[in-house]
Order: structure tokens, then sequence, then C-alpha cells
């Protein structure tokens, strides 16, 4: 190998690695940076030591890549998942949701993360809106908070009639019953958190400019009711923890543990295996001697700024 070949060979390495690089820049970027965080450290008593920071990227990206291969086959054997996201604000829950589809392709697992209801949808049957955001084969969809508003926003704060939250004990069980009849996965988590611990995260999100856009002031009311909320969570698990839709408890105090307890914990509910697939190979790049690349004016060059 000549010293060009080398300096080539090299130049293609560094290239790899910064892709590379490039692929973690976003987990990086949210990760506490020291200013903001020695801001609060009076605000909660320090939690116990957490995944050591190699370990737990080491970990997230096997996972990821076990996650890419649970969705060829969803993919390849046409199954329907549906995978529900429970508990507190500032639960963690969203974090999670957002390392499960990082990598993944959205349009076979996506995301539904429904609004208040408008006026129409009050007058539907109660699970009509989230009928609507269902797998088709071949498809995953998580559900950043789902029909359970009913058995815990809803019932807390008073959006649903007593009437209405009875009925939905009721309908609930049969309703997941039929998803898994017509061969839906069904997957329930409900995310712990300490009182002390969602304190510390309003508090958080209060200080830092880059996170006040997730409190909400729905979010600050519930601050005041956790009692309420915790009453109205033991209710919901009491009524519909089910030998078919069984509720799975993530204890979210530590975030980078209940990422990765959570992830391997979705991967051990399907029996997904790799599929094979055909290899890759570009086709020879055609050239046509008639075309000619016309010049593009700089005006509509976005500006060079970094």
């Amino acid at each position: 190998m000549t010293a060009s070949d080398r300096t080539s060979e090299t130049a293609k390495r560094e290239r790899i690695l910064q892709e590379m690089a490039d692929d973690l820049d976003e987990e990086l970027e949210m990760e506490l940076d020291d200013a903001r965080l020695d801001e609060l450290l009076g605000e909660t008593d320090m939690p116990g030591p957490t995944v050591d920071r190699r370990l737990y990227f080491r970990e997230l990206l096997r996972l990821q890549g076990e996650l890419v291969k649970l969705q060829d086959w969803v993919q390849s054997e046409k199954k329907k998942v549906v995978v529900l996201f429970e508990g507190r604000d500032s639960a963690g829950k969203g974090g999670v949701i957002k390392r499960i589809t990082q990598r993944l392709n959205p349009r076979i697992c996506r995301v539904a993360a429904l609004p208040a209801p408008s006026e129409r949808e009050r007058t539907q049957w109660y699970f009509q809106r989230y009928v609507s955001h269902l797998p088709a084969g071949g498809e995953m969809v998580l559900f950043d908070r789902s029909w359970y508003n009913r058995a815990g926003v809803e019932r807390v704060m008073g959006f649903c009639s007593d009437e209405q939250y009875q009925e939905f004990f009721q309908s609930v069980p049969e309703f997941e019953r039929m998803l898994i009849r017509s061969g839906t996965i069904l997957i329930k988590y409900w995310f712990s958190i300490t009182d002390d611990e969602q304190q510390f995260r309003f508090t958080m999100r209060i200080k830092d400019p880059l996170k006040q856009w997730k409190l909400s002031p729905m979010d600050v009311e519930a601050r005041s009711r956790w009692e309420a909320y915790t009453k109205a969570k033991e209710t919901m698990l009491e009524h519909t923890h089910l030998p078919d839709s069984p509720w799975w408890i993530v204890d979210a105090v530590d975030k980078k543990r209940a990422r990765l307890n959570c992830i391997a914990h979705l991967l051990s509910q399907m029996p997904y295996q790799e599929v094979a697939r055909a290899p890759v190979v570009l086709p020879p790049r055609v050239r046509n001697p008639d075309y000619h690349r016309g010049p593009i004016p700089p005006e509509m060059y976005v500006p060079s700024n970094y």
C-alpha cells in the first residue's frame, strides 16, 4: 500500500467515525450541562448513582439495533403492535418514546400523541378518536397517553362525569380484548416517579428556557393534586390490570435506567427474529455526455453563517 493509499484510507476512516459521532450528537445534546445542573442542586436530595455514561450509550445503541430488527419483523410478518405509555407529568414517557423511534422508520413506527378532544369528538363514542390511530398490518403505534386519560386526568380534573368514568371501566377490558382478538399485540407501561422527583423535574422545566414549553397549565395544576392522581392510578390498575392485557410498571426515577429497562422489556414481549435482507448493490453511475449542469444563482443558497 502506497503512502497515498494510506492517506486515502485514513481519510475514509475519519469520515466514517465523524458520521457515527454525528449520530450520537442528539443524545449528547439532551444531557444536562454543568451550569444548569449546578443552579438546581439545592432543589432536591441527590439521587443514587446512575448508569455509567459509556455503558448507557453502548446498551442504548445495542437495544436500538434490536429495535430495527423488531421493526423489520413487524413489517415482514404484517404484525400490528400497540404500546401505551402512561404515567404522571414529567415521568419520562416522551424520553423513552424518543429513544425507541430515534432510529426507526416513521412509516412503520409512529407516535400518537392526541391533543384535547374537540367539541365534536366529545360527542363521539369515547374510543372512536383512538381507533383511527390504530396500526394496520406491518405497523407499530406508540401512544404517548391513550384512552386511559379517562381514568387519570379526566377523572382528577373533572373533565368526565361519574357515569362516564364508570362506563370506561366497564368498556375498556372488552375494547382491549377486541384489539387482541383482532391480532393486535398490546403492551401497557406505567412510568412511576416519586413526589420529590416530579418536583425536581418541574423545577428543571421552569428554570430551563429550552424546556419551559413542556410545562403546561395542566401540569402545574396536577402538581397540587398528587394524592388525587395517586388514588386515580391505583383505581385504574385495580380495574384494568388484566391477564390478557397487564400493566408493566417502569421505575422511572433514574431516566437512563428507565429507558434501557423499558426498551429491553418491550423487545422481550415479542418473538421477533432477524429478517434476512437481500444485499444492496448500487448500480453504476450513468453519465450522459449531453447533460450539462446549469449554474445556480448565488441568492438561492442559504447564507453560510457557520
